[in-house]
Parts: C-alpha cells; sequence; structure tokens
C-alpha cells in the first residue's frame, strides 16, 4: 500500500509541505541529497554502516529541525528579504562636498513667492 502525500497549495499561495513552505522544500532535498553522498563516501572509505549512520542519522535530523525553523522564522519571503537587508550598507561617508555643492536648488511654492 503506497503512502499518498499531499502538497498543499492555493490560489496564489506557495507550496507547502509538512509546515515547510516555498524554498526551504528545495533546501531540505539538497540537504538530504548532500547527507546521502556523504553516507556513500564513510561507507566507500571503509567506515562501519553503524558507525556512518551514527554520524549521518544525527546530521539528517539536524537538518530537518533547522529548515523547519527557518521556515516557520522567516516565512516564504523572509529568509531573501534578510540576506538583502545584510548587503544594506549601515551607513554612507562622503569625504567631498562636491556631491553637495552641485546640487539644484529646490523650487518649492515657497521659494517662488519670496
Amino acid at each position: 500500500m503506497a503512502t499518498v502525500y499531499e502538497i498543499n497549495k492555493g490560489i496564489n499561495r506557495s507550496i507547502e509541505f509538512k509546515g515547510i513552505k516555498a524554498q526551504y522544500i528545495t533546501y531540505l532535498a539538497l540537504g538530504m541529497v548532500l547527507i546521502l553522498i556523504a553516507f556513500a563516501a564513510l561507507y566507500a572509505c571503509g567506515i562501519s554502516v553503524y558507525v556512518c549512520l551514527g554520524i549521518i542519522v544525527p546530521g539528517a535530523a539536524a537538518l530537518i529541525a533547522i529548515v523547519q525553523h527557518m521556515s516557520r522564522t522567516y516565512g516564504q519571503h523572509g529568509l531573501v528579504k534578510r540576506m538583502a537587508g545584510r548587503r544594506l550598507p549601515s551607513s554612507l561617508q562622503c569625504h567631498s562636498r562636491r556631491p553637495f555643492t552641485s546640487l539644484k536648488p529646490a523650487t518649492h511654492a515657497l521659494q517662488q513667492t519670496i
């Protein structure tokens, strides 16, 4: 008997699977592929299966916990917004007056009446 997993996607809503939303599904899938490759590499090096499982299973559990935490904390677009916010400078420095002296004066209604 096959297990059927439902992927919930409403109109104009992102994909959600077991509480994990949008791009976090991709992060989880890529992480699991890397964990599978790590298991194969450890096993190919001649390490015992039980030692490999002792390393891989906690790593996979940590990956799932981290991805679920990021999905709950940041939501669909929050992680991208946070990464973009980190690229913004905290302040701008100008060591010359040239940008300010070349500005044209503003023509507001108060200045025109004077």
